[in-house]
Protein backbone atom coordinates (compact mmCIF):
# COMPACT_ATOMS: atom_id res chain seq x y z
CA UNK A 1 0.00 0.00 0.00
CA UNK A 2 1.32 3.29 -0.63
CA UNK A 3 0.62 7.25 -0.01
CA UNK A 4 -1.91 7.59 -3.17
CA UNK A 5 -5.33 8.34 -1.17
CA UNK A 6 -2.88 11.05 1.30
CA UNK A 7 -1.42 13.31 -1.29
CA UNK A 8 -4.57 14.92 -2.75
CA UNK A 9 -5.24 15.45 0.49
CA UNK A 10 -1.87 17.36 1.23
CA UNK A 11 -2.14 19.68 -1.14
CA UNK A 12 -4.29 21.63 1.09
CA UNK A 13 -4.18 20.09 4.25
CA UNK A 14 -0.88 19.53 6.86
CA UNK A 15 -1.23 17.22 8.99
CA UNK A 16 -3.18 13.64 8.12
CA UNK A 17 -4.00 11.43 11.04
CA UNK A 18 -5.58 8.19 10.33
CA UNK A 19 -7.16 6.28 13.27
CA UNK A 20 -8.59 2.76 13.49
CA UNK A 21 -9.59 0.13 16.62
CA UNK A 22 -9.77 -3.07 17.11
CA UNK A 23 -11.44 -5.52 19.58
CA UNK A 24 -15.28 -4.39 19.55
CA UNK A 25 -16.26 -8.04 18.85
CA UNK A 26 -14.42 -9.84 21.42
CA UNK A 27 -16.26 -11.36 24.58
CA UNK A 28 -13.28 -10.27 26.50
CA UNK A 29 -10.38 -7.33 26.87
CA UNK A 30 -10.12 -3.89 26.04
CA UNK A 31 -11.30 -2.34 22.87
CA UNK A 32 -8.09 -0.37 21.49
CA UNK A 33 -7.68 2.41 18.83
CA UNK A 34 -4.49 3.28 17.12
CA UNK A 35 -4.36 6.74 15.60
CA UNK A 36 -0.50 7.71 13.50
CA UNK A 37 0.45 10.86 11.48
CA UNK A 38 3.00 10.63 8.83
CA UNK A 39 4.59 13.76 7.13
CA UNK A 40 3.78 15.52 4.77
CA UNK A 41 4.38 13.86 0.96
CA UNK A 42 5.39 10.45 2.98
CA UNK A 43 6.35 7.88 0.73
CA UNK A 44 7.11 4.51 1.97
CA UNK A 45 8.96 2.92 -1.39
CA UNK A 46 11.64 0.30 -1.32
CA UNK A 47 10.52 -0.33 2.78
CA UNK A 48 8.79 -2.98 4.54
CA UNK A 49 5.81 -0.13 4.72
CA UNK A 50 5.08 -0.78 1.21
CA UNK A 51 3.32 -4.23 3.00
CA UNK A 52 0.80 -2.49 4.85
CA UNK A 53 -2.69 -3.48 4.30
CA UNK A 54 -5.49 -4.40 7.02
CA UNK A 55 -3.92 -5.66 9.96
CA UNK A 56 -6.22 -9.02 9.89
CA UNK A 57 -4.71 -9.67 6.90
CA UNK A 58 -0.85 -9.42 7.89
CA UNK A 59 1.30 -12.45 9.72
CA UNK A 60 1.67 -11.60 13.49
CA UNK A 61 5.50 -11.23 12.63
CA UNK A 62 5.15 -9.12 9.62
CA UNK A 63 2.80 -6.83 11.83
CA UNK A 64 5.35 -6.49 14.75
CA UNK A 65 7.95 -5.60 11.55
CA UNK A 66 5.37 -2.91 10.76
CA UNK A 67 5.01 -1.38 14.01
CA UNK A 68 8.51 -0.47 14.29
CA UNK A 69 8.80 0.92 10.81
CA UNK A 70 5.64 2.72 11.61
CA UNK A 71 6.74 3.99 15.41
CA UNK A 72 10.38 5.02 13.60
CA UNK A 73 8.97 6.89 10.52
CA UNK A 74 5.71 8.50 11.89
CA UNK A 75 5.40 12.31 12.75
CA UNK A 76 3.16 10.78 16.10
CA UNK A 77 1.53 7.73 17.28
CA UNK A 78 -0.57 6.98 19.44
CA UNK A 79 -2.24 3.60 20.92
CA UNK A 80 -5.52 4.06 23.45
CA UNK A 81 -7.52 1.21 25.21
CA UNK A 82 -11.05 1.24 27.23
CA UNK A 83 -11.43 -1.45 29.86
CA UNK A 84 -14.06 -4.10 29.81
CA UNK A 85 -15.36 -2.53 33.31
CA UNK A 86 -15.77 1.48 30.72
CA UNK A 87 -17.30 -1.09 27.81
CA UNK A 88 -19.85 -2.36 29.91
CA UNK A 89 -21.17 0.85 31.39
CA UNK A 90 -21.26 2.75 28.24
CA UNK A 91 -21.69 0.52 25.28
CA UNK A 92 -19.14 -1.06 23.16
CA UNK A 93 -19.64 1.74 20.67
CA UNK A 94 -19.11 4.55 22.87
CA UNK A 95 -16.33 3.39 23.97
CA UNK A 96 -14.93 2.73 20.67
CA UNK A 97 -15.77 6.82 20.15
CA UNK A 98 -13.60 7.09 23.44
CA UNK A 99 -10.53 4.95 22.62
CA UNK A 100 -10.04 6.69 19.04
CA UNK A 101 -10.90 10.40 20.71
CA UNK A 102 -8.33 9.15 23.44
CA UNK A 103 -5.76 8.17 20.99
CA UNK A 104 -5.93 11.52 18.99
CA UNK A 105 -5.90 13.27 22.65
CA UNK A 106 -2.29 11.18 23.54
CA UNK A 107 -0.45 12.31 19.89
CA UNK A 108 2.37 14.42 20.67
CA UNK A 109 1.11 16.49 17.55
CA UNK A 110 -2.74 17.91 16.31
CA UNK A 111 -3.68 16.83 13.09
CA UNK A 112 -5.43 19.13 10.53
CA UNK A 113 -7.44 16.34 9.28
CA UNK A 114 -8.23 12.57 10.36
CA UNK A 115 -9.36 9.58 8.34
CA UNK A 116 -11.29 6.89 10.39
CA UNK A 117 -12.45 3.38 9.43
CA UNK A 118 -15.40 2.99 9.15
CA UNK A 119 -19.18 4.84 8.65
CA UNK A 120 -19.49 6.16 12.34
CA UNK A 121 -17.54 8.49 14.31
CA UNK A 122 -18.30 11.37 17.09
CA UNK A 123 -15.51 13.66 18.46
CA UNK A 124 -15.68 16.79 20.49
CA UNK A 125 -12.19 17.47 19.26
CA UNK A 126 -12.91 20.30 17.08
CA UNK A 127 -10.89 18.42 13.77
CA UNK A 128 -12.44 18.06 10.78
CA UNK A 129 -12.68 14.57 10.03
CA UNK A 130 -13.94 12.04 7.33
CA UNK A 131 -14.94 8.09 8.00
CA UNK A 132 -14.21 5.51 5.24
CA UNK A 133 -15.58 2.56 4.90
CA UNK A 134 -13.09 -0.39 4.68
CA UNK A 135 -10.06 2.41 5.05
CA UNK A 136 -7.52 -0.06 6.83
CA UNK A 137 -7.22 -1.61 3.62
CA UNK A 138 -7.43 1.66 1.34
CA UNK A 139 -5.91 4.01 3.14
CA UNK A 140 -2.15 4.05 4.48
CA UNK A 141 -2.66 6.12 7.34
CA UNK A 142 -5.38 4.42 8.36
CA UNK A 143 -3.75 0.98 7.93
CA UNK A 144 -0.60 2.31 10.23
CA UNK A 145 -3.12 3.00 13.05
CA UNK A 146 -4.59 -0.48 12.31
CA UNK A 147 -1.62 -2.53 12.92
CA UNK A 148 -0.45 -0.31 16.09
CA UNK A 149 -3.70 -1.14 17.71
CA UNK A 150 -3.84 -4.85 16.57
CA UNK A 151 -0.42 -5.48 18.24
CA UNK A 152 -0.96 -3.43 21.00
CA UNK A 153 -3.88 -5.38 21.65
CA UNK A 154 -2.74 -8.89 20.70
CA UNK A 155 0.28 -8.13 23.73
CA UNK A 156 -2.76 -7.05 26.08
CA UNK A 157 -3.91 -10.28 25.45
CA UNK A 158 -0.88 -12.36 25.50
CA UNK A 159 -0.35 -11.15 28.68
CA UNK A 160 -3.72 -12.26 30.29
CA UNK A 161 -3.54 -15.40 28.82
CA UNK A 162 -0.30 -16.10 31.37
CA UNK A 163 -2.60 -14.51 34.38
CA UNK A 164 -5.57 -17.08 33.20
CA UNK A 165 -3.95 -19.83 31.17
CA UNK A 166 -7.41 -21.70 31.54
CA UNK A 167 -8.85 -19.20 28.86
CA UNK A 168 -6.59 -19.17 26.17
CA UNK A 169 -6.93 -15.33 25.66
CA UNK A 170 -3.13 -15.63 23.74
CA UNK A 171 -4.78 -18.08 20.97
CA UNK A 172 -8.38 -16.16 20.22
CA UNK A 173 -7.20 -12.84 21.52
CA UNK A 174 -10.67 -12.85 23.60
CA UNK A 175 -13.06 -13.25 20.00
CA UNK A 176 -15.91 -16.29 21.17
CA UNK A 177 -13.92 -19.19 18.91
CA UNK A 178 -15.41 -22.75 20.38
CA UNK A 179 -12.62 -22.97 23.08
CA UNK A 180 -13.22 -19.51 24.58
CA UNK A 181 -16.78 -20.50 25.06
CA UNK A 182 -16.48 -23.82 26.43
CA UNK A 183 -13.92 -22.29 28.96
CA UNK A 184 -16.37 -19.41 30.07
CA UNK A 185 -18.74 -22.45 30.10
CA UNK A 186 -16.66 -24.61 32.65
CA UNK A 187 -15.16 -21.84 34.67
CA UNK A 188 -17.05 -19.29 34.10
CA UNK A 189 -16.10 -15.56 33.82
CA UNK A 190 -13.05 -13.72 34.66
CA UNK A 191 -12.63 -10.13 35.63
CA UNK A 192 -11.45 -9.25 31.68
CA UNK A 193 -14.82 -10.69 30.06
CA UNK A 194 -17.26 -8.08 29.32
CA UNK A 195 -20.82 -8.64 31.37
CA UNK A 196 -22.79 -7.12 28.60
CA UNK A 197 -21.97 -9.60 26.44
CA UNK A 198 -24.06 -12.12 26.73
CA UNK A 199 -23.61 -16.33 24.97
CA UNK A 200 -26.82 -17.77 23.95
CA UNK A 201 -24.71 -21.01 24.98
CA UNK A 202 -25.25 -19.62 28.85
CA UNK A 203 -29.43 -18.73 28.17
CA UNK A 204 -28.23 -15.06 28.14
CA UNK A 205 -30.15 -12.91 26.25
Amino acid sequence: MNTDYEFPLWETTGMICGIDEVGRGPLAGPVVAGAVVFPRWFRPDGSVLEQLNDSKKLSPRLREELTLEIKEHALGWAVAAVEPETIDLINILQATMLAMNSAVESLPVTPDLLLVDGNRFKTSLGIPYTTIVKGDALVFSIAAASVLAKTHRDAIMAAYGAKWPEYGFERHVGYGTGEHVRAIMQYGRCPIHRKSFKLRQLGEK
